[in-house]
């Protein structure tokens, strides 16, 4: 009797250990298969990082692009309106270094029209000089030639240059009292300033 009771002891032993054995390997597969998860999970968080990254770092470049893409229109429009300014300007003053050149003539018929003629051939001589001085004038005049006022006006250093003062007391301090050369300006560009008698 004892040994059957000894035999069944043996055989739930057996039994036991069979189930636990069971169960541990249950265990350890539950453990591998969370253990493979979480690995899993972390390599998607890693990859998802990454694009994520990628795409930020496309995006700056871009960004960095469309930049130098405007600086580039910008610049190019600013080169256009510099070229055109200065085509503007090439064309308006076109004609300012024969006017200039020219002045000194004006200057020479309105020293000999300041003249006094006594004979009648002088007087002829004189009404030519003028005719020749006026169709000059007229055609300088047609090119953008513009005489400065002094004359009256207050003095404006822009204009004019003093190099007399007076003292006329029926004048206000700063006027012009006479224009001992006059100047001349091309459209709205001095080419040479008035030299005039200012009053003190």
């Amino acid at each position: 009797m004892t040994d059957e009771m000894n035999a069944k002891d043996v055989e739930q032993l057996e039994k036991d250990n069979e189930e636990m054995t069971v169960e541990q390997l249950q265990s350890q597969e539950s453990e591998v298969e969370t253990s493979t998860d979480t690995s899993s999970t972390g390599e998607e968080e890693t990859t998802e990082q990454k694009q994520q990254k990628l795409i930020e770092s496309l995006q700056s470049e871009l960004r960095e692009e469309e930049n130098k893409r405007l600086r580039l229109l910008a610049d190019y429009e600013n080169f256009k309106r510099r070229t055109t300014l200065d085509k503007e300007s090439q064309q308006k003053y076109r004609a300012q270094n024969v006017l200039t050149n020219l002045i000194p003539v004006l200057d020479n018929f309105s020293r000999a029209l300041s003249l006094e003629a006594t004979t009648e051939e002088a007087k002829s001589m004189m009404t030519g000089i003028e005719m020749v001085y006026r169709s000059l004038l007229e055609a300088l005049e047609s090119e953008g030639l513009v005489a400065i006022e002094a004359i009256g006006k207050d003095f404006d250093p822009n204009f004019h240059q003093a190099i007399m003062t007076g003292n006329d007391e029926e004048q206000a301090s700063g006027v012009v009292l006479e224009d001992m050369q006059k100047g001349y300006m091309l459209k709205d560009r001095v080419l040479r300033p008035s030299m005039v008698k200012v009053n003190e």
